[in-house]
């Protein structure tokens, strides 16, 4: 009995030379309606060296994730998802440690790059993975180069991949139940698989948008990224909180008669969400430059417009753009949201896509983008839910958290 208040003491030192700060933060919903699994991201470039950190609201643990973005071994920012009730406020303890490892917690998002496997039959099977990839311009059949054709991303509500070619198209998984699936499908789920309720491909892209692409735009027409020296796609980060991704150009051509541009594109989704954030970085300021981007023009769909950024659709089409046999015709809902200061002109609907044209005075572009599939269990199920939930969607990116 004697020891034991020296083994406390001794923790609580412990305790107190590993955390390095601990910190109040109080997180506000502004909204006039709820918010599920609100992202809080809190940058670490204050707070010296972390190793781990442990949030609580209420005296209560909740999953974190610490991410290394720029990859220099050390961690840059704390990300964490909060359940907020209209108009309230809630507050989270944090407390940084200098030593230790992240704590783990039940994964709620996932992300992979996986190097097609030649001696592997099953399209689920395959097992070379990477966690990222770069190749140079004299490489050819880019698109087939890659099982699932490029970087696949997830959280428990959609799945997502993306080309690795000049298309760079967003392509869509989607889901009956809320689950974690790409990691044992790859895209391709079997048909055990399928009848054990997992999802599928749900879209047929070709060469228009898809799900908000980024391209060119040639004073009449979107034109893809071809002209670059290298391409490059790679996982940033994969966790219980948000997964992200990136697809990089280097030195792309834009105009023979203007220097390359090199271009980031990265994409973060976040546990519990169906809306993606697509953060888009240049080398430099690249005023002297038009773009586009959009959705698909899904057969039979129809389309809503706010004219101020936000649009989206509702349709329904074979994800092979044909009946196939094993597939059947899948309905969607597709949304983009950009910001007014990005667009240059909204375009009128043509049969592959409902198009923007956007450019930036700076080195950075940001938009949104989402999608919901008639299949889901959990999700809409017709144009009105969805266009009323993308007119939700819109004002909640416009009225952020306040977090003090």
């Amino acid at each position: 009995m004697k020891h034991f208040p020296f083994m406390a003491a001794a923790l609580l030192f412990c305790s107190n030379a590993m955390a390095q700060r601990s910190l109040t933060v109080s997180i506000t919903n502004p909204s006039n309606h709820a918010r599920t699994d609100a992202p809080v991201v809190l940058s670490l470039a204050k707070h010296g060296t972390v190793r781990s950190a442990l949030v609580s609201v209420n005296g209560k643990e909740i999953p974190s994730q610490l991410d290394d973005l720029n990859k220099d071994g050390r961690y840059d920012e704390l990300a964490f998802t909060l359940d907020l009730a209209k108009k309230e406020t809630r507050k989270a303890r944090i407390v940084l440690f200098g030593t230790g490892r992240p704590r783990t917690y039940k994964p709620r998002t996932f992300a992979e790059i996986v190097m097609r496997n030649t001696s592997v039959q099953e399209k689920n099977k395959h097992n070379i993975y990477l966690s990222a990839i770069n190749v140079e311009k004299a490489t050819e059949n880019q698109y087939t180069l890659l099982h699932h054709h490029g970087v696949a991303f997830e959280s428990e509500l959609v799945g997502l991949r993306i080309y690795f070619d000049n298309r760079q198209t967003v392509d869509l998984y989607g889901k009956y139940r809320k689950q974690l699936e790409i990691e044992q499908t790859q895209f391709y789920p079997s048909k055990e698989q399928k009848a054990n309720g997992f999802g599928d491909d749900i879209l047929w892209v070709g060469n228009t948008f898809g799900l908000g692409a980024m391209r060119g735009w040639n004073g009449t027409e979107p034109t893809m990224i071809t002209d670059v020296e290298n391409r490059c796609q790679r996982v940033v980060a994969k966790g219980p909180v948000r997964t992200i991704v990136e697809v990089e150009d280097n030195q792309w051509t834009i105009d023979p008669n203007k220097q390359p541009v090199n271009m980031i594109i990265r994409y973060t989704l976040y546990a519990g969400h169906r809306d993606i954030a697509v953060n888009v970085r240049f080398s430099r300021p690249v005023g002297d430059f038009e773009f586009s981007t959009g959705i698909i023009n899904v057969k039979n769909s129809t389309e809503f417009s706010d004219k101020a950024g936000l649009r989206g659709c509702w349709g329904r089409d074979w994800p092979g753009g044909k009946p196939q046999e094993g597939l059947k015709e899948e309905t969607v809902g597709l949304g983009i949201w950009i910001p007014t200061r990005y667009i240059s002109s909204e375009r009128p609907a043509n049969k592959d896509n409902y198009g923007y044209v956007v450019r930036t005075t700076t080195d950075r572009l940001n938009y949104a983008i989402a999608f919901n599939s008639d299949n889901e269990e959990f999700g809409m199920h017709s144009e009105k839910d969805w266009y009323n939930w993308l007119k939700t969607w819109k004002s909640d990116l416009q009225t952020p958290l306040v977090i003090k």
